[in-house]
C-alpha cells in the first residue's frame, strides 16, 4: 500500500481535484483535502509528500477580500523552496507564479472553452509534459494570467494568453482544465464571478454550448489529465 499523502488546497466546492484525484486514489495515495474559502485551516505541508492546488473565482492578489490567501501564497513559496512537488490548476498556477515573485493580474479578456494548447520546444524534454502531443485540446475558464517567474520554464501558451503552463524546480502550474466534466462546467455556470465572465466574453448564453464542448473531448482530456499527473505522482513515489 502506497503511504505517500498529497494535501488538496480547495478554494471553492465545484472545483475539486476530479480526475487528478481519481489518478493518485488509484495509485494508492491518501489525499487530505483543505477548504480555505471555508475558513479551514491550512496544515503543516511538511507532513505531505506533495500538494495539489485547484482553481477559484478568487484573484490570486485578493489578499484584501480574503486574508488568508497571504498564507496560503507563504506556504506554497516554503514548500517549493523545499522541492516539495506542487501540482497548480488554474488559480493554482496563478498562486504558484505569485508564490515565486510573478505579477498576476487580469487579461484582456476571459478565455472560455475548450481551445487549442501549443506546447514549447522545452516541454519535449520535460518528464512530464513530453507525454503529451505538441498541441491539444483544453478547457478554460479564466481571467486572469500571469508572468513566468523568473527561472521557471515555460512548458505551454494559447492563441490568446501567452502563459498557459510552466515548471519550476518539482513545481508545474497549469493555466488550463483537464481535469473537468460537463456537471462540474455546469456548476461553475452558478458561479456570479464565472457567470460575468461569460458576459464579458460575449457568451452568456453559452452555457449549455461549453458542457457540449467539454463532452467532446472528456475522453482525451481526462485520459491527457491523468497521464501527466501520474508522471508528476511517479516523481513523488
Amino acid at each position: 500500500m502506497n503511504s505517500h499523502a498529497i494535501l488538496v488546497l480547495q478554494h471553492i466546492g465545484c472545483e475539486p481535484p476530479a480526475a487528478y484525484g481519481d489518478e493518485l486514489l488509484e495509485r494508492g495515495f491518501s489525499m487530505h483535502q483543505v477548504r480555505l474559502d471555508e475558513g479551514e485551516r491550512l496544515p503543516d505541508w511538511r507532513a505531505y509528500d506533495g500538494i495539489v492546488a485547484m482553481g477559484g473565482p478568487m484573484g490570486a492578489y485578493d489578499e484584501a477580500i480574503h486574508p488568508w490567501l497571504a498564507a496560503e501564497k507563504q506556504m506554497i513559496a516554503e514548500a517549493v523552496a523545499d522541492d516539495t512537488p506542487f501540482w497548480g490548476v488554474c488559480l493554482g498556477a496563478q498562486l504558484l507564479a505569485a508564490s515565486l515573485g510573478a505579477a498576476v493580474a487580469p487579461g484582456t479578456l476571459p478565455e472560455i472553452g475548450v481551445l487549442p494548447v501549443e506546447l514549447t520546444d522545452d516541454a519535449a524534454g520535460d518528464p512530464v509534459f513530453c507525454a503529451a502531443r505538441p498541441t491539444f485540446a483544453a478547457f478554460h475558464w479564466h481571467g486572469d494570467t500571469y508572468e513566468l517567474p523568473r527561472g521557471a520554464v515555460q512548458l505551454a501558451r494559447s492563441e490568446l494568453y501567452e502563459q498557459q503552463a510552466f515548471v519550476f524546480r518539482n513545481a508545474y502550474a497549469l493555466q488550463f482544465h483537464l481535469e473537468v466534466t460537463p456537471q462540474l462546467v455546469a456548476e461553475w455556470a452558478g458561479v456570479p464571478s464565472y457567470a460575468d465572465g461569460l458576459h464579458q466574453a460575449g457568451r452568456g448564453d453559452a452555457i449549455d454550448e461549453l458542457a457540449e464542448q467539454v463532452a467532446s473531448a472528456e475522453a482525451g482530456s481526462i485520459a491527457l489529465a491523468r497521464e501527466l499527473f501520474g508522471r508528476w505522482l511517479e516523481r513523488i513515489s
